[in-house]
This record gives C-alpha cells, structure tokens and sequence, in this order.
C-alpha cells in the first residue's frame, strides 16, 4: 500500500497497490475469537442494538427468545444496497479473505447471497475490489448456519475492510456474521499489537493434529518419557478408531496405594478441537519439564496418577478437520457416528436418586451416592454409544477422585448438578451436598486462566459468566439429563468438571501458542487440587485392607466407598470435620480429621473390628459345613471348647 499526502491539500488520499507473495492466506483477525474488540466493528445503520454490529462476529449464538438483548448477528437498519459492516485492523493489514454467515436466530431466516468488499486506509476514502472494470460480486450464503468463505483474487493493504451486501435472502433482512482473513504488516510503534501480543516461551508443536498425528505424538512424549508414561486405550469409536489415553506417573501401569488418580478427557463433542490440542500441549509440557527438573511437575508426577484422553469423539474430529476451522461452522462433527450426543448420553441417575429421598429410601434402602446404572441402559438395544460405554468402564476401573472435561464454545466452568429438580424449570440453582467444594475447585481452574474471571472481558454469546467468577452450576445455565458430570459424581467417587475453554470452537492453529498461555497455569492448578482433602486407608484388625468400605463425613448427604486396597480420598473444603468409616460386617469407627488451608490431603486412617454379628454368623456357618465322624460326647465336647474359643476371639476383637 502506498499512501501518498498531496501537496495542495491536507487530505490523505489512497492508492492501493495488490501484493504479489507467495503466501496467499492469512489466519483470522480474530471476530470469532474477540481478539478483535467491540470498538473496532462498525456498521451503516443497526436494527437495534441485540444486532449492532458487535454482534457480527462468525459464529456467535443468539439468545432463545425473539428480540433478545444478545442476538445472533449484524442487521441493518434499512434493507438496501447501501449498508455496510466494517472491521478497523487498527493498522496496515494485508486482507486475503472473507468469511459469512447468516443470522443465528430460532425465529428469523436471514442472510447475505452477494457482496462486494472496500478497503480504506483513513476511513474515508474507499477503494472497491474489481474484476476489470467492474466491481467484484462475491457470492454468499445459501442458508444462514453453513459459513462461506471467499479468498480475494490477490491480498489488499489497508487498515480498514468494509463488507457491502448486494442481495440477501428474499424473505429474509440484511443481516450477516463476519471473519475476516488478514496479515498485520511490521509496525513496532502499533500501541494496540503490543498491549494484545501473548507470546509463549514453551516450545510445543502448536498445530491441530489428525487422530493419525495424534497418535504419532503421543508415541514420541512416551519415547521421550519412557519411565513416567504409559499410553492405552479405553474402546474404539463408532468407526473403529481407539480411544488412545496416556498415563502420566512414577510407577505407570500401576495403583499405588494413597496415590490419588486424575483425568482429564476432552472432545466428547468433536468440533471443540482446543481441549483436545491442551492435552497434546500438556504432555509434551509434562514430559519435557520433568526431564529438565522441574520440581513442580516432578512433585505432581511422583505423588499423582494422571490420565489424559485427548480425543473421545475422534469420528466427530475427523469430520470438522477435514472442514477446517473456519469453515466446521457451530455443529459440525459435535455429534458421534451413530448422532449422539456423547456428554449428555450417560444414564439419569438423578432421578433415580431424588425418587429414593422423596420415598425416604435413604439410607434403608439405598445409598446416597454409587448409584447402580438402571438395567435398560445396559441392554443392547439401549440408544448408547459405543464410545459411551468405553467411558463408563473406565470409570468403573479405575479410582478417579477428580476430572475435569474440556469443551468448547464459552469461557467457564461447570459443576453439578447439571438437571434441575424441578419438572420443567430452567435455570434453576441445583447444588449437590458438595456444592460447597465444587465451587472451590471450578473457581481454582477459572481464577488462574487468563480472561475467565477478568470483569472487562466481553462475553462470548449470550451469558456473562465473569461476573459469576467465571464459574456456574450447570443446571442453572441450561438443564440437561444425563451429563458425564452427574454421572460421575453419582455412580463414581469422581467429582467432575465442564472447562470451556474460549469462544471459538475450533481456533485457527495461529492462536494455539495464545490460548495454551490462557490455560496452562488452570491446568496445572486444577490437578494439584486432587491433594485436597482427606485421604487414608480403612483396614481391618489384622491390617489388611477393607474394599468397598463407606467413608461419611458428617453434615454432607453424599459418601464415597474405598478402593479395591482399602484406600480413598474425599475432596473437602479447609475445616474441621466427624468424619465415619463402615463397612459391611464390621464394626463403625468415627473420627475427627482436620483439613488445612495449605496444598497436601490430610491422612485420616481407620481401623474396624468384625461385628459381634458378624463373627456369629461366620462361626454358624464353619460348624454347619463340619462332617460329623466323632462319637457323640467327644464331638460335644469338642464342640463346645471351639464355641468358647472363638467367643473368646470374638470378645477381643471387640475391645480392641
């Protein structure tokens, strides 16, 4: 671009020239990932100010009633060919592309079929793109979700892009969501680069890879990390694809006893790619700073079993990738190869567990907590997903006590319940007995992100999680049976979490170095907090460890049950708490454990004798199963000295 001062005049006036390089395309500017700011997006005329155009960006979602505040595009003012939607780069850029949409709206059918694109440099004088002598005519959209994009016939230089609407859905408005393609040109002086530049010092591979990458990276953090990663798989997918997870620990392969186990899963919904590139990101971090000595990660490795699955949906995956991350649009790929939604699949065990309360079931009947998934859902003919039930195994198998799952589309994180209690109500508050805790640990990974919680942040769609410290109980954002998060907390000891993660679904691979800074430190931050609480082992007199024993803690309805070596690990707020352990045909044994403010789960042990019932019944059924061979007075009296032995042992266990 070449702008040229008049010497008659004080006007700026501009020429621009097309740039010839080798390099045709350029990343988004960032309308999508609001890296472009609210004060940079101007329009011709606005409908109103829920389609002002701050809400022009690709991609954002409209509220769920007609006329919301937060609506679904940019809408002019007056339908004709003189409206335009503008972008200030806020600097010289190189455009090579434009990207639309049409409006996101339940009640209105709305979009652009043709456009012209105007370049300025002051915002005055405007250059029209031709074709020869004509102005150029881009093609739009045909329908309003599906997003268009169209590469300009060579780059432009300005600092400001116009998109200008020639016809629009006959039935429809002029309305229309916008991304578009640019190159910064080198201006060390630009103010607004500097103050929004994030640079990462990690050396990563920062790009989106194919399950067959995936894969292919996951085997070099193994070979670079032989001695404290161990890769697996959980089931394939719908398509035969393997559930590939990696294991991060001193002793892999191995439950080791007292050792707390995390997960971390993303992309149960395929096109919310960014958890699935974090996870990527964080092995390699692992691995790479574990080898350079950092005391940090060594500590989490040696005290914590950690479990990664990047991709659970690698059927969706592939569809959004072969799409491209611009083009994937809102829905494609969410959905699994047989259309189920993965997150929202597992079984209802809510309403299960709210029928046995309201009946005063608990605890005669049944229990507050591992609630046993119901016999349909297990059947063949079950709509359950393959993918799904790879989950709930993995769960069953392993002693998860805290997860989190990465999603897309938003910033903030969830917690249960993710069901209302009551019938037909939305946006109902439905804490757990826990709730307490799970807003401690959803606020550990939103505080140390880099925009969850910051007051200034503009909100992705609709909801303005910031002022909710960037974290939400999911049932009082949108109800939903069935979520991974109730099932965990329900059927499992696992207390599970919703992170998403940014705005855009599926970011460009040049915002990957950005948006692995927003997240590193919450990821980190988030595992340590599975060292909070109380953890110990229940053991019986001869200290052998106690399966499946209960541990209840006074003052909160939900209980956890011990591993298969008698230990455990309950998730509790800094105080002072009654803490219980029982277990069937033993003896209760309560106790008061302390937790403080300072990382590190305090050791709560116990150690339960068999009941008096217990040991009767077991004595019942030694002699019952005895052959008789002796005469009868020797047998009686023989009899009689076993009876007084074991009512001796009996006695002392009691005591003890």
């Amino acid at each position: 671009a070449v702008v040229s001062r008049s010497a008659r005049d004080t006007h700026t006036t501009l020429t621009i020239d097309m740039c010839h390089s080798g390099e045709t395309e350029c990343p988004p500017m960032g309308l999508e990932t609001l890296r472009i700011d609210d004060f940079q997006l101007h329009a011709s005329t606005t409908k109103r100010y829920g389609l002002g155009a701050h809400r022009g960006r690709l991609n954002i979602q409209a509220g769920i009633y007609e006329d919301d505040l937060y609506d679904g595009a940019w809408c002019a003012g007056i339908d004709d060919p003189l409206q335009w939607f503008e972008v200030d780069a806020r600097r010289l850029t190189k455009f090579t592309g434009v990207i639309t949409q049409g409006r996101s709206s339940l009640w209105s059918s709305d979009w652009v079929t043709s456009y012209k694109v105007m370049v300025s440099n002051d915002s005055h004088t405007w250059i029209t793109l031709k074709n020869g002598s004509k102005d150029l005519i881009f093609i739009g959209n045909r329908e309003k979700e599906i997003p268009v994009r169209n590469m300009l016939p060579e780059p432009v230089v300005g600092r400001y892009i116009r998109v200008n609407p020639r016809s629009w859905f006959h039935s429809g408005s002029v309305c229309m969501r916008v991304e578009i393609l640019g190159c910064p040109m080198p201006d060390p002086n630009n103010y607004y680069h500097r103050r929004n530049e994030v640079i990462t010092t990690d050396n990563l591979d920062f790009r989106h890879h194919s399950y067959k990458e995936m894969r292919q990276l996951m085997k070099v953090v193994n070979e670079m990390c032989p001695n404290i990663t161990r890769i697996y798989n959980i089931g394939k997918s719908h398509s035969g694809l393997k559930l590939y997870a990696i294991e991060i620990s001193d002793n892999p392969g191995e439950h080791e006893v007292g050792e707390p186990e995390f997960r971390y899963t993303a992309g149960s919904h395929g096109n919310e790619v960014l958890g699935r590139e974090l996870l990527l990101l964080l092995m390699q971090f692992m691995c790479l700073e574990y080898r350079s000595g950092n005391q940090r990660i060594r500590h989490l490795v040696a005290e914590t079993r950690i479990h990664l699955l990047p991709s659970l949906n690698p059927d969706g995956y592939e569809k959004a990738f072969e799409a491209g991350s611009e083009l994937s649009g809102w829905s494609l790929g969410r959905w699994s190869n047989d259309g189920i939604d993965i997150h929202h699949n597992f079984p209802d065990l809510n309403s299960i567990l709210w029928e046995g309360e309201a009946k005063k079931w608990i605890p005669r009947k049944m229990f507050n907590h591992h609630v046993p998934v119901p016999e349909w859902y297990l059947s063949k003919n079950a709509s359950v997903a393959v993918e799904t039930r790879a989950l709930i195994a993995w769960m069953e198998k392993i002693p998860f006590v805290l997860g989190g799952n990465i999603q897309g589309g938003e910033l903030v994180v969830t917690f249960p319940y993710d069901k209302t209690r009551s019938q037909g109500v939305a946006r109902e508050q439905t804490p757990t007995p826990d709730d307490h805790v799970f807003r401690w640990l959803a606020f550990s990974y939103a505080s140390t992100h880099r925009l969850m919680t910051a007051a200034n942040r503009r909100v992705c769609h609709t909801e303005d999680f910031a002022k909710e410290d960037g974290t939400i109980n999911g049932a009082s954002w949108h109800t939903a049976a069935g979520s991974m998060n109730d099932f965990s907390y329900l059927h499992t000891n696992c207390f599970e979490f919703s992170m998403y993660v940014g705005c855009d679904k599926f970011p460009h691979e040049s915002e990957l170095p950005e948006e692995w800074e927003n997240n590193r430190e919450s990821l980190l931050v988030f595992m340590e907090q599975v060292h909070r609480g109380i953890k110990g082992v229940v053991r019986d007199l001869q200290g052998r460890g106690i399966a499946n024993a209960i541990v209840s803690v006074q003052g909160i309805g939900h209980d956890i049950r011990t591993a298969s070596d008698g230990d455990y690990w309950r998730l509790l707020n800094p105080g002072e708490y009654r803490v219980t352990a029982k277990a069937e045909g033993y003896s209760i044994t309560s106790k008061k454990c302390e937790v403080g403010y300072e990382m590190g789960a305090t050791s709560c042990n116990f150690i339960i004798g068999r009941t008096n019932l217990s040991r009767i019944k077991e004595i019942m059924e030694k002699f019952n199963k005895r052959p008789i061979r002796l005469p009868v007075s020797q047998l009686q009296a023989r009899r009689t000295r076993e009876i007084l032995m074991d009512i001796k042992g009996v006695i002392n266990a009691f005591v003890l």
